[in-house]
């Protein structure tokens, strides 16, 4: 499957996925178990923006996200953020459910779809 780009494979999964002029990451955490929602969405963002732009494609071209939350008491603050992040970006198709997390301490997870840069 020559048509497929797997980048920072590993036995499990691979953190990018490019097929066809789309580039799917994995889901994203903050890496920092300590720190509130707020700096946890912060990270994520973070880290999709340089993933994104290693894919060769950018937060502008992000197509959808699915933003996976442990507790929804902290949907607002999150929403903070990431009405911060995207105020002058065009703004992807999104859902956001509630979720059981791999570790406890997780408080986000975000996974994306973006088209490639042309």
């Amino acid at each position: 499957m020559s048509d497929i780009e797997r980048i920072h494979s590993t036995d499990r999964m691979s953190r990018i996925v490019k097929h066809q002029g789309v580039v799917y990451l994995c889901g994203q955490t903050a890496g920092d178990e300590a720190w509130d929602i707020r700096e946890q969405t912060e990270r994520c963002l973070g880290k999709i923006r340089d993933l994104l732009e290693e894919a060769n494609s950018g937060v502008d071209r992000m197509l959808s996200v699915t933003i996976y939350i442990r507790d929804m008491a902290d949907f607002a603050a999150m929403n903070e953020v990431w009405d911060a992040w995207f105020a002058d970006l065009p703004k992807p198709a999104r859902a956001c459910v509630e979720a059981h997390m791999a570790r406890p301490p997780i408080l986000v997870e975000m996974s994306v779809v973006a088209a490639e840069n042309s």
